[in-house]
């Protein structure tokens, strides 16, 4: 069935150019010239888009749009000028007009606009609205719908409420530093400093300074006083990410610091009470770095008084969703790009995919979808996934880390095929190698 398409211009010849070119591509063009006889018809018939000038005797074009959108909110109308200018277009997509064009212009400029007005309008019916999914309150950035992710949270909660040292565990990228903050958060520490030390990126001969201050003059580079994390926290939080990163000597003097109670900045015989909690995170095993002799026993035992992994993002799938509309609301409110939601076949993509980098690959993907995308919504064209991940190795992963029966992983790979070629499952099935009949079994119900 072809597409209906209302052409309003106040002069005849443009009408004409512009029905019998439209006509000839296929399209069902009604042509008028007078603003009211457009909206009379438009009150009687169905258009799929309106497509009308700006500059009329009778009615000017953003008049009449505000008169169509209130009789029929939902109607495309496309507006053409030849006093086209930037502020005109912004203007008119403000009030409703799915876009602008401006005179002159060519036959395939008019064929294009009208295709992405299409486009638009079939990518805003399928939109996954997500502002009804927002992380539990009081969580921060931390999203914890799935049953893995509320332990976590409950497991911080009940660690904010002693005093004892913390040991997060879990691959890169899952959220251990999100972790520590809920906890200083969420304990009476809250209004105290929260500070923040990366093991793996601190210089070896910094270390020690970075840790517990140093007075000026202590060594070359010592050009000022400075108090280190564990003064500038006071009564706060100390957070140790990548702590086995840090050198066996550093490893020596912290545990002396976390036994003792006392901390001694460097090129001082001062003494200073500790008082911050200290939390530490851990992307690798420490038990393997103690086999290895590169972590002291007694410094992870200090350590590991109370212990909390947080789940890789491929075994916490339920909170993919939340985490996406958390991400492109903060990016596009940062780079004030508004967006109206992401594509249902965007979101599917999505729960597909491994996340190798958990929820911090997550965010760096899609803060590139919204820098990339020249609509309002995020669509799986805008994805842009490592060249290394294929669909069917994000297949593989989900169904072993979900412990998925090999019928169901089969299942959910026909009807990605299928899902390829747009539902044509005579093509689907010429390239899985079975017939019509196979195929629809192995889809099941």
């Amino acid at each position: 069935m072809s597409r209906r398409l209302l052409v309003l211009d106040d002069d005849k010849h443009v009408v004409s150019y512009m029905a019998d070119n439209l006509s000839a591509k296929g399209y069902e063009v009604t042509g008028v010239t007078s603003p009211k006889e457009a909206l009379a018809r438009i009150e009687r018939e169905s258009f799929d888009l309106v497509i009308t000038d700006v500059e009329m005797p009778e009615l000017r074009g953003t008049e009449l749009l505000a008169q169509i959108l209130a009789r029929k909110p939902a109607q495309l109308v496309l507006l053409i000028t030849a006093f086209g200018s930037v502020e005109m277009a912004v203007e008119a997509v403000k009030a409703g007009a799915c876009d602008f064009l401006a005179k002159p212009f060519k036959l395939e400029a008019l064929l294009f606009a009208i295709e992405r007005a299409f486009k638009d309008r079939e990518l805003r019916r399928e939109i996954v609205r997500l502002r009804s999914t927002l992380p539990l309150e009081g969580t921060g950035e931390l999203v914890a719908k799935s049953p893995a992710m509320r332990q976590v949270l409950d497991q911080g909660r009940r660690a904010s409420r002693s005093q004892s040292t913390v040991l997060l565990t879990g691959e890169t990228g899952t959220g251990k530093s999100a972790v520590a903050r809920f906890i200083h958060e969420s304990g009476a520490r809250r209004s105290e400093p929260f500070i923040e030390l990366n093991c793996a990126a601190l210089p070896p001969a910094l270390i020690e300074s970075e840790l517990f201050g140093v007075k000026r003059g202590a060594f070359t580079d010592a050009k000022e006083d400075r108090p280190g994390a564990f003064v500038s926290a006071g009564a706060g939080t100390v957070f140790l990410d990548e702590i086995g990163e840090l050198p066996l000597e550093a490893q020596a003097k912290l545990l002396h610091a976390l036994e003792s109670g006392k901390v001694r900045p460097l090129g001082t015989s001062t003494t200073l009470t500790l008082q911050a909690r200290v939390i530490a995170a851990t992307n690798r095993p420490l038990e393997v770095l103690l086999r290895e002799g590169r972590f002291r026993p007694d410094l992870y035992f200090r350590l590991n008084v109370i212990r909390i992994e947080v789940p890789p993002l491929r075994e916490r799938r339920e909170d993919i969703v939340p985490l996406i509309d958390l991400f492109l609301s903060k990016v596009s409110a940062r780079d004030d790009r508004p967006l109206v939601g992401i594509s249902a076949a965007a979101v599917k993509r999505l729960l597909a995919y491994g996340w190798p980098g958990n929820v911090r690959e997550l965010a760096n993907l899609l803060e590139r979808a919204v820098s990339m995308t020249d609509h309002d919504t995020i669509v799986p064209e805008n994805l842009d996934f490592p060249k290394s991940a294929s669909p069917v190795n994000d297949l593989l992963v989900q169904g072993s880390a979900e412990k998925l029966p090999l019928a169901e992983i089969e299942r959910a790979y026909v009807r990605r095929v299928v899902e390829d070629y747009d539902g044509n499952k005579a093509a689907a099935a010429r390239v899985l190698g079975i017939n019509r009949r196979t195929l629809d079994r192995k889809l099941g119900p």
